[in-house]
């Protein structure tokens, strides 16, 4: 009977709201909702603003580099290839100045090369390989072991130039060319390249001391 009583004085408890609502209200979700959104949009805009971090330091980095190597004049045909250090293959270099610079094995293929100005320069072994030289200034310049296949050489001025040993085989053309006291030793002429050069070959190298008609074989 005694347990009876304390079943029924059980059932007869006020049921507690806070365990038997377990679902959230309304308000409850939206207020959920909104602070999911703003902590999404918090982490956009922080990527955001990051990756424009990112893209304004490269922007700044290469803006330097280019200031840095307009600076300098010499350090602009500076880079990469096989044949020095120089982006100079390729490339439209019409009346740029590479006067008494040294450009050892310096790459200058298929580039062209109108007006430019190499007086003096150091050009053992440099590449002219398919190269428009048209009235460039070669003059005094060392050119031994140059490679003038396929390049075009007209009008260009090699007064007193040294080419001992350069290569000037394909279509190699020196018309209009002034080699006066160019030092032509050991360089492979087509035969009417030589022939045509041969009409008015004069003067003698000042470094070599060799005759140009007598480096050109000429009769």
């Amino acid at each position: 009977m005694a347990i009876l009583s304390f079943c029924f004085c059980c059932s007869q408890l006020p049921s507690n709201p806070k365990l038997h609502n377990l679902h959230l209200s309304p308000q409850t979700h939206q207020a959920t909702s909104q602070v999911s959104l703003k902590s999404a949009e918090s982490s956009r805009n922080g990527f955001i603003s990051l990756s424009e971090s990112i893209s304004r330091a490269s922007f700044l980095a290469l803006l330097s580099a280019s200031l840095f190597f307009a600076s300098d004049p010499a350090l602009a045909f500076k880079g990469g290839g096989p044949y020095g250090a120089g982006v100079t293959m390729g490339q439209d270099l019409t009346g740029k100045d590479f006067s008494g610079k040294t450009l050892i094995k310096q790459d200058f293929k298929t580039s062209i090369l109108r007006q430019a100005n190499f007086k003096g320069a150091k050009l053992l072994g440099a590449s002219f390989f398919d190269a428009d030289l048209t009235g460039a200034d070669l003059s005094d310049a060392d050119l031994r072991g140059a490679d003038f296949s396929l390049a075009n050489v007209t009008k260009v001025n090699l007064s007193n130039a040294n080419l001992e040993g350069a290569l000037t085989t394909g279509n190699t053309s020196f018309k209009g060319s002034v080699i006066q006291g160019a030092d032509f030793t050991d360089v492979p002429l087509r035969e009417d390249q030589r022939e045509y050069l041969c009409k008015f070959a004069d003067g003698v190298n000042t470094v070599t001391g060799n005759a140009t008609r007598e480096t050109l074989l000429c009769e």
